[in-house]
């Protein structure tokens, strides 16, 4: 769920060729990046409506669901600070190619180790190629784009960033959508998902390998090293404010990518895996569609608005859980995608606007790894919490934490953008 702002923080050049047939070889190799950033993202949401078929088989609990679901944040973590930014160094297609692959390895995983431990190991393997994919897709579809209009170079790289807004978050809800339909409608639930997408991800990376190569490799290669992550003092107020509402947006994020489906079957007892992957789908996609239509808004508007959307789709949200009403969850739940995705992309543009240009890399690191932290600790807290209380309480007490955790970081961060 990286931001399309990596793109402009990457060093690498730029594919300088220009004419008809280069023009033509570049919107191919952006719209096949465009899809394969799609379906990468989407693998990784596969198992969200299978959740609860691998609880009735394999009889785990609910928190083992989120200790499944977490060490995907693990991966993802691992993979951007050892090696999110190689492709600078590299080249895109050499970095993009095998995290596409390695969603392919996940997937024979889960086919063929059908078990607790092989879940955590593909889980793990799932999280390497997306913390490998997102920095270098969104970097490749904003090189790509420059290259389909190299005769043009006042281009507004707009369309590019919608793109990949697009293909990030609305990669992450079509996954579970699809497995839930698969999972409901056709043989073989927890089989056939992973046929399908490790299927289309070969394709796929095949067709980025014909795609052409948009960064330059620097000469001499410089010799590995982590990404790092610094923090200029000057930037650190605002830095943490953000990265702190970065990390309560992603918290609502891994519900719906872990526990919704338990919420529906143990809350709602609604146990279909169509109706466990359309949530998911809803909140996703409604904050994949509310970043790109108020994409030109400031920082200051983006966050307003956000807690505008976002309050009375949390409200909504817990009543659907408590009265029981799956229509008020939903719509909950769309509210509460949008709000997040808003949240989550005014926390970023101000995390970068904090640190200057040459040092605008290292602060988006550390943006990210607490994002990333967001994404998996508060949601095992959660898991812990089920085994002690019922679920609605549990929601009641989280949704509270998030909601005086944004209003303390957002009113931090629209008071530093003001000063600023």
């Amino acid at each position: 769920m990286t931001s399309v702002l990596s793109a402009t923080s990457t060093g690498a050049g730029r594919d300088k060729r220009s004419g008809p047939h280069s023009s033509r070889h570049h919107s191919f190799g952006f719209w096949v990046a465009a899809l394969a950033f799609l379906v990468n993202m989407g693998f990784s949401a596969v198992p969200t409506p299978l959740y609860s078929l691998y609880q009735r088989r394999d009889h785990f609990s609910t928190f083992m669901v989120t200790v499944v679901y977490a060490v995907y944040a693990v991966g993802v973590i691992g993979s951007l600070f050892l090696g999110g930014h190689v492709s600078d160094w590299i080249g895109r297609k050499q970095v993009f190619v095998p995290a596409l692959l390695l969603n392919v390895v996940s997937a024979l995983v889960f086919l063929l180790a059908p078990s607790l431990p092989g879940l955590l190991i593909a889980r793990v393997i799932t999280g390497v190629s997306v913390g490998l994919t997102t920095a270098t897709a969104t970097a490749y579809l904003a090189e790509l784009h420059v290259g389909i209009f190299a005769s043009e170079p006042a281009r507004s790289p707009r369309r590019a960033r919608v793109v990949a807004t697009a293909a990030n978050l609305g990669g992450i809800g079509v996954g579970p959508l699809v497995a839930g339909v698969l999972a409901q409608f056709a043989p073989q639930p927890l089989r056939l998902p992973y046929i399908v997408f490790g299927g289309v991800l070969i394709l796929l990376a095949v067709l980025v390998a014909l795609s052409p190569e948009t960064a330059v490799r620097p000469e001499p290669a410089p010799a590995w090293r982590p990404q790092r992550i610094a923090v200029p003092p000057s930037a650190r107020g605002a830095f943490f404010a953000a990265t702190a509402a970065g990390l309560a947006s992603f918290a609502l994020f891994g519900v719906f990518n872990s526990l919704a489906p338990s919420f529906l079957a143990g809350t709602l007892h609604e146990s279909s895996a169509a109706v466990a992957g359309a949530v998911a789908f809803a909140a996703f996609a409604a904050g994949a569609v509310a970043q790109i239509l108020l994409s030109r808004l400031g920082v200051n508007a983006t966050l307003r608005i956000s807690m505008a959307i976002l309050t009375p789709g949390l409200a909504l949200l817990i009543g659907g859980m408590w009265l029981p009403s799956l229509v008020m969850f939903v719509i909950g739940g769309v509210l509460t995608g949008a709000g997040a995705g808003l949240v989550f992309r005014g926390a970023l543009v101000a995390a970068s606007a904090a640190a200057p240009a040459e040092s605008r890399a290292e602060v988006l690191s550390g943006f990210f790894l607490g994002a990333y932290v967001g994404l998996s600790v508060p949601v095992l807290g959660l898991g812990i919490a089920t085994r002690y209380a019922p679920a609605r309480d549990v929601m009641l007490v989280f949704v509270a934490i998030v909601i005086v955790a944004l209003v303390a970081s957002l009113r931090a961060v629209l008071g530093a953008d003001s000063a600023n």
